[in-house]
């Protein structure tokens, strides 16, 4: 009888951590639409070339984060992660991603 009280407390203990780390952020559509607009002139403000940019609606991100993903002049693709102070933290670019700003290859241009 107490190993089976045991076993019952061990298994929803595993439930309950299981659960704790499986709950990602998330992230309404005005702050979502707000962390695009700051990624947009952080582009714009530290790139060369940037005609058009195009934001994909996937914002997942496993670490429970929010992520920026879309595309630049339609054969560039980029992710970029944002702090919920709307900060770029990260950038990843993809083959044919406009050069930087010469004025913003050593430090990163306001935005």
């Amino acid at each position: 009888m107490k190993k089976t009280h045991l076993i019952t407390i061990v298994f929803i203990i595993l439930l309950g951590g299981c659960n704790v780390n499986s709950n990602n952020e998330t992230y309404d559509q005005e702050f979502i639409t707000k962390a695009e607009k700051k990624a947009e002139s952080y582009l714009r403000n530290n790139y060369k070339n940037i005609d058009k940019i195009k934001f994909s609606d996937d914002h997942s991100n496993p670490m429970g984060g929010l992520v920026i993903r879309g595309t630049i002049n339609d054969n560039s693709n980029f992710s970029m992660d944002v702090d919920d102070s709307l900060k770029i933290i990260a950038i990843s670019e993809g083959e044919n991603f406009p050069e930087e700003k010469d004025e913003c290859k050593d430090k990163t241009c306001d935005y």
